[in-house]
């Protein structure tokens, strides 16, 4: 039998991505949006099943009656907006058009980390400015940096993953008008937020903006794959380039037109996760030993000593899936918990106090022997 040839060098040191995937009987560590898509879209969706998909078709490679409907919402023109299997097809798609070997992408760790896999896979060479202790980006070091004129891409999550928080809008609007650099604005979780501003009306006056966006998280599409960039016609072009044909299924299209029509339940239910957010964060803040990052998102993270041994127990003990982000630099002891249900958050926090609890017993124990 013959053996394969090695495959390109570049890959040689990298990691296949891990959703950190296991079973579970609850799930707090993806982000999910818990009350899944609005009856009146499942409605919508399951009419326009039952009156025939031309399966055999090729879908409409640039699904067009979803790309118009997303622009008309945004009030941006139509060849403005490019949609993409998921938003990670969208930031893998970037890489391709704008980084490169020789190119130079800036990202402000702790981040989404699938920015660094991209640009590994693509061969351009990664800038880390880190951010501060409290999460916030180390705005005078960016800005200082990328004028020196050699960064191609600059990753900013916002609000951002793992932390929650958003980047300030006037500190935005002075990085796109300090380069001619690609300025990623990653918004997946921006209709959590009360302080981000949409960042889409800003377009004709940025032409390096490029703003990335899903309908995984709200819209409760994370099954389906969708997701979508708002840039200058410019910009799309070279993503047009590079894009795989067909990337966006005749269903997938269907599903987001069917979530967009139910945009007020959505709504509804972002404001229900927001009250739960408020309602987790105040129980973590009164909790001994744990610091709780402020958040925009659908998502708490939080630090917690012994966060790996804490993160076990919720698994092992009560089946609660949470986020281990201990070993990520600048993260140490942090546990990400998503926004669930009601009832799944009071498991949660029912489940660590009592965790906390044995913990304290334990170590008083260890003193007193």
């Amino acid at each position: 039998m013959r053996s394969v040839r090695s495959a390109a060098i570049h890959l040689a040191d990298l990691e296949p991505y891990d959703p950190k995937y296991l079973p579970a009987r609850i799930y707090l560590n993806a982000n999910e949006n818990p009350y899944g898509l609005p009856l009146q879209a499942q409605q919508i969706l399951q009419r326009q099943l039952q009156a025939g998909l031309n399966y055999h078709r090729y879908p409409d490679p640039l699904a067009h009656e979803l790309r118009s409907r997303l622009a008309f919402d945004l009030g941006v023109e139509e060849r403005e907006v490019l949609l993409g299997n998921g938003g990670d097809e969208i930031l893998f798609n970037i890489f391709l058009a704008y980084g490169g070997p020789g190119r130079l992408m800036l990202s402000v760790p702790p981040t989404f980390s699938v920015y660094t896999s991209d640009a590994q896979v693509s061969g351009t060479q990664i800038v880390e400015i880190a951010r501060k202790v409290d999460g916030s980006i180390d705005e005078a070091a960016v800005l200082a940096r990328v004028v020196e004129g050699d960064i191609d891409i600059v990753m900013i999550a916002s609000p951002n993953n793992p932390t929650g928080e958003c980047a300030r809008t006037d500190f935005l609007h002075e990085l796109l008008d300090a380069t001619d650099a690609l300025i990623v604005v990653d918004q997946a979780y921006v209709e959590f937020s009360d302080s981000q501003a949409d960042m889409s009306r800003y377009l004709s006056q940025h032409h390096n903006l490029a703003i990335v966006r899903s309908l995984s998280k709200a819209y409760a599409l994370a099954g389906i794959r969708l997701g979508y960039l708002i840039a200058s016609f410019e910009v799309i072009t070279q993503m047009m380039k590079v894009r795989q044909p067909y990337s966006v299924d005749s269903f997938s299209a269907l599903a987001g037109l069917a979530a967009l029509e139910a945009k007020e339940q959505m709504l509804r239910n972002v404001g229900l996760m927001i009250a739960q957010r408020q309602r987790v964060q105040e129980a973590l803040r009164a909790m001994a030993g744990v610091r709780v990052f402020a958040s925009d998102a659908n998502f708490l993270l939080f630090s917690v000593p012994g966060a790996s041994v804490i993160w076990q127990q919720l698994y092992d003990r009560y089946g609660i899936l949470v986020r281990d982000f201990s070993a990520t630099p600048g993260l140490r002891d942090c546990l990400r918990v998503s926004i669930g249900t009601a009832e799944e958050i009071d498991e949660f926090l029912l489940a660590l106090t009592a965790l906390l609890a044995d913990a304290e017993m334990t170590t008083r124990a260890e003193k007193d022997g």
